[in-house]
């Protein structure tokens, strides 16, 4: 198998009282003189699966522990071979930006679709792929758990009859199954499965917001065990975490400590705000040390170079509203609206979040299904992700925004001659101004505005 793939061990067990509950494995796998242990999980009829993935190539090695006899002590090893050309491991957190395990850059331009798995329309979640490929998005937020709305969903993660039946010491393996092939779809497609744990949207439907901290743990633990080996996952611990009024801050603290502590690969790990979005940013305390970078909902992301001086990890700004039409303030603002605040977060150091909630195109918009994209923005953010994954030492851009002034000028760096280019962000066309220009330079404008200047050292 290749570096960063998923390695499985599949074993027969006990299939009697709660296997979920009572029964332990894992898997210490060693390369040299390391040692990984992954836990393992309850797959249903009397299947129990390790996953893992290896960082390194060469010679490995396993051996199970369990207090069940028939798992414990199952021995085995495998080879290591280089990655694949597309395969660059996961992302990391590197300064203020990302970059995957192999050192190659990895600029997020991301997208969400709560929850296109839910209803289990495979038709809809081919088409959701197929949006996704012909896209600049490259990471999609996605939910486990159901919202209290949905009524009758095919599946759901828990055991039990759904919604006031369920038994939370139990799992469901059908629901996981579809979820982590969706995943391995994402990872086919290049695309990050950022995927949300928790979410306050329940209403006491399954009583899933308040289940306790040890019940939260086991959720946490099957979670991971099934998905930590995926190399495109990252954590969020909840959407609009402080929307949840059963849950303080100690509780989160703790349920992103267990996310770190469960998971062996050290998998991006956020949280993402709620509270007041229009009026003040609340944002958890992530300077944290169990926290990787900034998960922000807020629509003005001028505070973006505010956000990383006093927390210098990378600010991926998950929501700034939507592009819709939908009567809430958050699902309504235009195409050029969406574009501008993309340009802002960027230029400013950020990374920022798409979102669509269009009507009458589908039957429920993307933001919460997935299904087709219909606005105006994506072809226009994905004319930005090109001129972002362009750029290289000696090259900056200032972004002129919604002013339309006649002329700017701009103070070069004094190490050279730049080439300046007037780029349309909403018309997506470069224009160059003529010449090598140093110190500074008079640049005439068009008198419209969402203008930005492209300066690169000659």
């Amino acid at each position: 198998m290749e570096r960063w793939g998923v390695h499985e061990i599949e074993l027969a067990g006990p299939s009697g009282g709660n296997p979920f509950a009572e029964v332990r494995l894992s898997a210490r796998y060693r390369f040299r003189n390391r040692i990984v242990e992954a836990e393992g999980f309850y797959d249903g009829d009397g299947v129990y699966r390790v996953r893992f993935m290896p960082d390194a190539v060469g010679p490995w090695s396993y051996t199970t522990v369990s207090n069940v006899t028939e798992l414990d002590g199952h021995a085995g090893g495998f080879e290591v071979s280089p990655a694949s050309e597309d395969n660059h491991g996961p992302v990391r957190a590197v300064g203020t930006g990302f970059a995957y395990a192999d050192g190659t850059p990895y600029l997020p331009f991301g997208t969400t679709a709560y929850h296109w798995t839910h209803d289990m329309d495979e038709e809809r979640e081919r088409r959701t792929l197929a949006t996704l490929a012909a896209s600049p998005f490259n990471k999609l937020r996605m939910c486990v758990l159901p919202t209290g709305s949905m009524t009758a969903p095919p599946e759901v993660p828990f055991a039990g009859k759904d919604p006031d039946g369920l038994d939370k010491t139990r799992f469901n393996p059908v629901f996981f199954r579809h979820l982590e092939s969706r995943v391995q779809d994402l990872l086919d497609l290049g695309v990050e499965a950022d995927v949300i744990l928790f979410h306050p949207y329940d209403g006491g439907l399954r009583g899933i917001e308040d289940m306790g901290r040890e019940t939260d743990h086991a959720y946490l633990r099957y979670v991971i065990a099934r998905l930590a080996a995926y190399r495109n996952v990252w954590w969020s611990a909840a959407n609009e975490y402080d929307f949840n009024r059963a849950k303080t801050v100690a509780d989160w603290d703790d349920i992103l400590r267990t996310i770190q502590r469960l998971d062996p690969y050290e998998h991006l790990r956020s949280i993402h705000n709620g509270t007041r979005m229009y009026e003040v940013a609340t944002l958890y305390d992530n300077t944290k040390p169990w926290v990787t970078h900034h998960s922000v909902q807020h629509w003005d992301v001028t505070l973006t170079g505010t956000w990383l001086r006093d927390c210098p990890k990378p600010v991926v700004l998950d929501e700034i509203c939507y592009e819709g039409d939908i009567g809430r303030r958050w699902g309504n603002v235009t195409g050029e609206e969406l574009v501008d605040r993309f340009w802002e977060g960027m230029s400013r150091g950020g990374y920022v979040g798409h979102g669509e909630s269009l009507t009458g195109f589908q039957e429920r918009a993307w933001i919460g299904n997935g299904g087709g994209l219909h606005g105006e923005s994506p072809a226009r953010i994905a004319f930005l992700r090109r001129i972002m994954e362009d750029r290289r030492d000696g090259t900056f851009l200032r972004y002129l925004g919604r002013r339309q002034a006649a002329g700017v000028t701009v103070e070069l760096p004094p190490d050279g001659g730049y080439e300046v280019e007037l780029i349309d962000t909403w018309n997506m066309t470069i224009t160059p101004v003529g010449g090598v220009h140093r110190d500074r330079v008079r640049v005439g404008l068009p008198r419209r505005p969402y203008l930005a200047l492209r300066m690169t050292r000659a």
